[in-house]
């Protein structure tokens, strides 16, 4: 009788090393240099399908080598334990399998390896396909997402930590999850908070302050001083679009606002209104004449600066430097200084977003609602969200729906989970002409407000913040931005990611930021020759910011004036609206 009848290991290497042949043969090219050739010396010449040709060679010897891997598991898999053959230890760096079941459990540790083999073998793929970089790096991003999707991790009868987790609560775990899914799935998004520990005004966005303005697009906080005195040229802040501005003052010991007040700067902020259907027509222009540019006159006439230092945060970035290069155009000199904290001007590289954008899509949102309509919030929030989706989609999945429990309270995360909505002619304009064709760092090439951009006219000094683990906007696309702007930058790299790296108090001493760094060669030069300090980069935009803020005077005794009365207290009820 044949061995491998009685040997299940031996009959599985049999069928591998009999697909192994089969997969050879297939890979034998027609027309191949024959042996004979080789022993002669004779070198064929090239022919256009030879990039094809290694490829399929390449990835033939990678299905070879999986199918390998799998033989020796299988074998593994029929050992008795403690005879030898110990299971693979999980990835260091691999949260979803750091449970000791993963790899102590012989049946889960086969599941495992089979999973991260199998992930490996269609990453190793993409690397061989005779493909274009762009279209390398969107399969790239495709086949993450799907082996992401597809771990045993996320699915309750192959996660040995969830079956445990039931055993012992008598079911109970499986009923609290289908809770938490339902509850969701009523939502229409995933829950990463216990959302009911916070509120606005009350536990996050309490910086005292007020409204002083507002339009159908933003009120404008002013918020009050706490110094006796103040600098003369107050800062304005112009938030992301896309969230609430509260990612900037979530509690007073983690609070940008409170810092920049505590610092004496008389300090304006930018609340973008949630847009609701009446406003689904909003324009790039009108963002720009109805928020930032409307923000700026109305600092400057409160306070009766001469000029102001502006300070925009990622899509806000983009929007204040849009709007001084217009008011530059047009002549006005209103602005003292520039901060950009992880903006993009040049979208040269625009990270693992600018792989999701292409003419097609692009096309069919200007179709959609390019002309009037709105783009949810919850949209963009899974977007985001699938850039980083073991981090932000399933591990929360696992926890909560797998294992019934309920994520805990955390205050970024409640941000996090708090989007806006946007308007489609709005949202069209910028993906089109920044992400999908890069207009804005052209001088001329786009027009708004009626006004050719360049944005090279923007004089002022200007301090140039990025993150070095940013996901979202790339550390050596935000360094691109001293090219394009006029004036003296200061460029500073801190470290973690787009939000982690930014919201990083002093008091904390956390992480590390990078400084001084060569300027006359690229993003390379500049860091290898950078120097490394310790703990947060706020004090040193603080000393920078301070240079250029004018003398300190006794601080205002009320907010707002007679023109621009208060209209509220701060946060404002902009904020508070939800676009769930």
């Amino acid at each position: 009788m044949d061995s491998t009848q009685n040997d299940p290991a031996k009959w599985l290497a049999t069928i591998f090393e009999n697909s192994q042949a089969m997969m050879r043969q297939f890979g034998q090219v027609p027309g191949a240099e024959p042996a004979a050739e080789k022993e002669a010396g004779t070198q064929p010449q090239p022919q256009p399908a030879d990039p094809f040709t290694a490829a399929s060679k390449q990835l033939l010897e990678m299905q070879q080598n999986y199918m390998r891997q799998m033989t020796d598991l299988w074998s593994g898999m029929w050992k008795i334990p403690g005879t030898g053959g110990a299971a693979a230890p999980a990835p260091a760096d691999d949260r979803r399998f750091s449970a000791e079941a993963w790899s102590q459990d012989p049946s889960f540790d086969a599941v495992r390896r089979m999973y991260l083999g199998y992930s490996s073998l269609l990453q190793n793929a993409v690397d061989a396909a005779p493909v274009d970089e762009k279209m390398k790096a969107q399969l790239h991003f495709a086949t993450r997402q799907f082996s992401e999707a597809i771990s045993p991790a996320n699915f309750f009868a192959t996660n040995p930590e969830a079956l445990q987790l039931a055993k012992e609560t008598g079911g109970q775990s499986v009923v609290d999850g289908m809770r938490l899914f339902v509850g969701d799935l009523a939502k229409g998004r995933i829950t990463m908070t216990d959302e009911s520990a916070f509120e606005i005004g009350k536990n996050i966005a309490v910086t005292e302050g007020a409204v002083v303005f507002e339009n159908e697009l933003i009120q404008l906080i002013q918020y009050s001083p706490r110094t006796a005195e103040v600098h003369a040229r107050p800062l304005v802040i112009v938030p992301p679009a896309i969230n609430k501005f509260y990612i900037l003052d979530l509690q007073p010991e983690n609070s940008f606002v409170r810092y920049a007040v505590d610092s004496g700067h008389t300090v304006f902020l930018v609340s973008w209104r949630n847009i609701v259907p009446d406003l689904g027509n909003l324009t790039w222009d009108d963002y720009l004449t109805l928020g930032v540019m409307s923000a700026i006159d109305v600092a400057r006439d409160i306070t009766g600066a001469d000029k102001v230092n502006t300070l925009g945060f990622c899509v806000g970035g983009t929007l204040l430097a849009s709007a001084l290069a217009v008011m530059a155009a047009k002549g006005e000199d209103h602005v003292a200084s520039l901060t950009l904290l992880t903006t993009m001007l040049d979208f040269s590289d625009a990270g693992e977003i600018g792989l999701l954008i292409s003419e097609q899509s692009v096309a069919a949102r200007e179709q959609a609602i390019g002309n009037g309509g709105i783009l949810e919030g919850k949209e963009l929030g899974f977007v985001f969200s699938s850039l980083r989706a073991n981090d932000l989609i399933w591990q929360y999945v696992v926890n909560s729906y797998l294992k019934g429990k309920a994520p805990p309270a955390f205050d970024l995360l409640y941000w996090n989970s708090d989007g806006t909505n946007l308007p489609g002619p709005m949202f069209c304009w910028y993906v089109r002409n920044a992400y999908l064709e890069n207009n804005l760092r052209e001088p001329g090439k786009t027009v708004m407000c009626d006004t050719p951009v360049d944005l090279s006219s923007i004089t002022v000094p200007a301090y140039l913040y990025a993150s070095r683990e940013d996901h979202i906007v790339p550390w050596r696309t935000a360094y691109a931005s001293h090219e394009l702007l006029g004036g003296e930058t200061t460029f500073v790299l801190g470290a973690s990611g787009h939000i982690a790296g930014v919201i990083n108090p002093p008091a904390k001493n956390k992480r590390n930021y990078w400084t001084g760094g060569n300027r006359k060669g690229d993003a390379e030069a500049w860091a290898a020759s950078a120097t490394s300090v310790p703990g947060s980069w706020w004090p040193d935009w603080g000393s920078w910011l301070g240079r250029h803020s004018g003398k300190r005077g006794p601080a205002p005794s009320f907010l707002g004036n007679v023109r621009y009365r208060v209209v509220e207290p701060a946060p404002g009820r902009y904020v508070k609206a939800r676009a769930d």
